[in-house]
């Protein structure tokens, strides 16, 4: 089941590190099939605030979005952005195919 690494980072003024460490990112994703389904651009704010901007990762499953993180190649550019934006990363799984969220509610009610 495909997984996500996503991340809200701050605004941050544009650094030498930061473009590195994007030139970089790809070559650390390959090996664990990862892939940018969102990198950047302007969020449509419908709801509440959303200063900064959201980059998301698919990967194919969990294990492997963990790997990627936690993999020498990537802690070693880790640094070039986090010592420039600051920002929250959380990893997560996705919903199979079919995922009814009325069911997920029923279960949830059935709790009450």
């Amino acid at each position: 089941m495909t997984a996500y690494a996503i991340a809200h980072l701050a605004d941050a003024e544009p650094h030498e590190d930061v473009c590195v460490y994007m030139e970089r990112i790809q070559e650390t994703l390959d090996p664990f099939g990862g892939r940018f389904a969102v990198h950047g651009g302007a969020a449509e704010v419908v709801e509440g605030a959303w200063p900064g901007a959201v980059v998301v990762v698919a990967f194919p499953g969990m294990a492997a979005a963990r790997a990627w993180y936690g993999s020498e190649a990537y802690r070693a550019i880790l640094p070039l952005r986090t010592d420039h934006i600051e920002g929250d990363v959380v990893l997560v799984p996705g919903v199979p195919d079919g995922y009814d969220a009325g069911r997920t509610a029923a279960r949830l009610r059935a709790a009450l």
